[in-house]
């Protein structure tokens, strides 16, 4: 690891002007590459106190050796500049899009004398005109096999056409009309070619004119009463019909537009594009990346378009670039556009209508994305078990840890304190081994003493498993191991699971049956790894309850969100794991589980306390009667004002039970009065219930 301060550039050394800067490392191989409006300024953020800089950006300083840059004349230039080096030296610490797949494009190569529609993937060869992409090579032939009706322009090979044109006999799709047969001079080289422009017209989105045409053509050679011609020009307008149905207009005016939308994590990120042409939706591609370097939005944003237009011209860059945010310099971006493309590019953020709505699409379409690889990843086995290898090497334990629990405390401003408990068995979620708490050991807003009650009674569940069972021989159990857990909720304390249920690792699979039907109960299986939503605190707090019971073969560590450090035990500094670590990856997702298991857990908490009433109290009492009190009063205000001879007037309401409304209405303790903070004012209910 070397010190920035070994390789920092002397006072008044670097320029105050554009340009485009590399580090490399040791071997001089560069390792990140960046651009600046003033050099001075940003390569000055990086040689500042490695306390204060980001995780990713301090691995990156770190790993360098020295800092070299070159100065341009413009932003414009550095732009173009940054994007050329990082293709050139592919550096590891840049934001680098990868396809999640090979997108295939409908290809026109005018730069052949008899050009030929087909199918292509991969890179783009100068002279061919592309359109697309396409989600799948099917959809690219069935557009292709509509409109060949119409422009009959040559798809063989070349080994077919030379055969052809030695034998003197078309292929079949010239003898059913398909195609032109240039091979056997049907057409000449010239009007060959007018087809494929005509062709790459109508995809361009110029489709009016040649419907029109030949509509217009139909109509009069019906009333010359050429009516097999007719007919073959009315299935000719159909298929290009079809042929445009498979594109749906999105936006009006024959838009050309490309619009970007981005889904991130803090470890990776999908970009997925959608691509308009005359309005209609023309193609669609995606990528995924890696979260490398300390970047937003705007920086995938930046990154996007540079890979997206970085080796495109003429009409391959659109008129208008629509994204979530603008880049750092969005002028400097637009004008690098303009240059590709040879006019204005507009780049902006969509605000209203139909743009707007299509973003959204794309933004959902993104969201997928990234769900889709992140199951994908966490589904490959390799993977997992690579994950799993690293975390266990990371924190120094003897073997992989095969089932791992996390547990995370979720609260609103201290009330409703719940906590989660999520299972991951071989890198994978086992959720019928899900529980949930509520903490009632004491009130209000303690972070660190909501975990220890929960890893206290957890364990304390687990003790007295083994103790019942047989399996703990050790002689008196450690202060509190046997205490009866208090405040567990329904979910953590309910009847073991039905079925039959495997044994857990390390648990022997021979051992003596639970009770009478021979399943584990909930609480029975240890993990090999404890994991913690938070920092040094909380995994103090978690190693305590543990020392407290008297368990130490279970390893613990926290995870801390807001820089994705592993915190260990006793130690005074985290462990860093690479970004592109499976085993952070891993430990990110079961973190994540259980903050998403635990808010969801209290909010249905909290939003059953704010409908409960007074009136839940009363025995007996059903929705029906409680809505038909409130109806006769107006408000529960109004009830508890009411006399019992008042309440037992409402249909339904009988003397006992108006005298058990009564008794629990003025049991009730009174409501906090709300308080109007700009005034300081007491806000009071009106008759109606609501506020003033």
């Amino acid at each position: 690891m070397a010190d920035p301060s070994s390789y920092r550039p002397k006072p008044g050394q670097i320029p105050d002007s554009p340009g485009v800067y590399k580090f490399r490392d040791e071997h001089r191989r560069v390792i990140y590459v960046g651009k600046a409006k003033s050099l001075r300024q940003r390569l000055a953020n990086y040689f500042q106190d490695l306390s204060g800089l980001h995780p990713r950006t301090r691995t990156m300083v770190t790993t360098a050796a020295s800092v070299e840059w070159t100065v341009v004349s413009t932003e414009v230039e550095a732009l173009q500049l940054e994007y050329s080096w990082i293709k050139e030296f592919d550096p590891r610490f840049n934001v680098k899009y990868r396809d999640d797949k090979s997108y295939p494009y409908l290809a026109v190569t005018l730069n052949e004398e008899f050009p030929r529609v087909q199918v292509m993937r991969g890179a783009k060869k100068k002279g061919v005109r592309y359109f697309g992409p396409y989600g799948h090579a099917w959809a690219i032939r069935e557009t292709v096999d509509l409109m060949l009706r119409v422009f009959p322009v040559r798809t063989c090979s070349a080994g077919v056409f030379k055969n052809a044109a030695r034998t003197g006999r078309p292929c079949l799709l010239g003898y059913i009309g398909k195609c032109s047969a240039p091979c056997v001079g049907r057409v000449t080289p010239e009007e060959h070619r007018e087809l494929a422009d005509d062709f790459c017209d109508f995809m361009a989105g110029r489709t009016g004119t040649y419907i029109r045409r030949l509509e217009k053509d139909m109509m009069a050679a019906a009333e010359e009463m050429e009516y097999e011609r007719a007919a073959r020009l009315r299935d000719d307008v159909e298929a290009l019909k079809r042929a445009m149905e498979k594109s749906a207009v999105v936006l009006a005016d024959a838009t050309d537009a490309d619009l970007i939308a981005v889904a991130e994590d803090e470890l990776e990120a999908a970009v997925q594009i959608f691509h308009v042409r005359g309005g209609r939706v023309r193609g669609q591609r995606g990528w995924v990346t890696d979260k490398v370097e300390n970047v937003d939005t705007a920086g995938l944003v930046e990154h996007a378009l540079q890979q997206l237009y970085g080796e495109e011209t003429g009409d391959s860059v659109p008129k208008e670039v629509l994204v979530p945010a603008l880049p750092e310099d969005p002028e400097a971006v637009s004008a690098w556009l303009a240059g590709r493309r040879g006019s204005q590019v507009s780049l902006r953020i969509p605000q209203r209508g139909d743009k707007k709505d299509l973003m959204a699409t794309v933004q959902r379409n993104a969201q997928q994305a990234l769900g889709l690889h992140k199951t994908k990843r966490a589904s490959d086995l390799t993977t997992r078990s690579r994950a799993l290898e690293e975390i266990a090497e990371a924190l120094g334990l003897d073997t992989a840890p095969l089932r791992i629990e996390c547990f995370d405390i979720s609260h609103l401003q201290g009330d409703d304190v719940v906590a989660s408990m999520v299972v991951f068995e071989d890198g994978l979620a086992r959720k019928g081994e899900y529980r949930r708490f509520q903490i009632k050991g004491f009130e209000g807003q303690d972070d660190v003493r909501s975990m220890h009650e929960v890893i206290s009674r957890r364990f304390r569940r687990y003790l007295q498993e083994k103790e019942r069972t047989g399996e703990w021989e050790e002689g008196p159990a450690p202060t509190g191991a046997t205490a009866t857990p208090t405040g567990a909720a329904p979910a953590a304390d309910g009847p073991a699971p039905t079925g039959p249920v495997p044994a857990g690792p390390g648990q022997d699979p021979a051992a003596e049956p639970r009770e009478d039907d021979g399943r584990p109960k909930r609480f029975a299986y240890p993990p090999q790894l404890l994991v913690v939503d938070g920092g040094q605190p909380q995994v103090a707090a978690a190693k305590r309850a543990l020392d407290e019971l008297g368990i130490d073969d279970i390893a613990v560590c926290g995870l801390a969100k807001r820089l994705e450090e592993v915190w260990l035990p006793d130690d005074d500094d985290p462990v860093v794991l690479p970004r592109s670590s499976e085993g952070l990856y891993l430990l990110q997702r079961v973190r994540d589980e259980a903050h998403r298991f635990a808010i969801t857990y209290q909010r249905a908490k909290r939003a059953k306390r704010i409908r409960s009433s007074p009136l839940d109290a009363v025995a007996g009492l059903g929705e029906t009667r409680k809505q038909a009190l409130i109806k006769h009063f107006g408000s529960v205000k109004k009830l508890k004002q009411a006399t019992i001879d008042e309440i037992c007037e409402v249909p339904g309401i009988g003397r006992r039970t108006a005298e058990s409304v009564a008794v629990a209405l003025a049991a009730a303790a009174p409501a906090t009065p709300a308080v109007n903070t700009a005034t300081g004012e007491i806000i009071e209910e009106d008759d109606g219930g609501s506020t003033t």
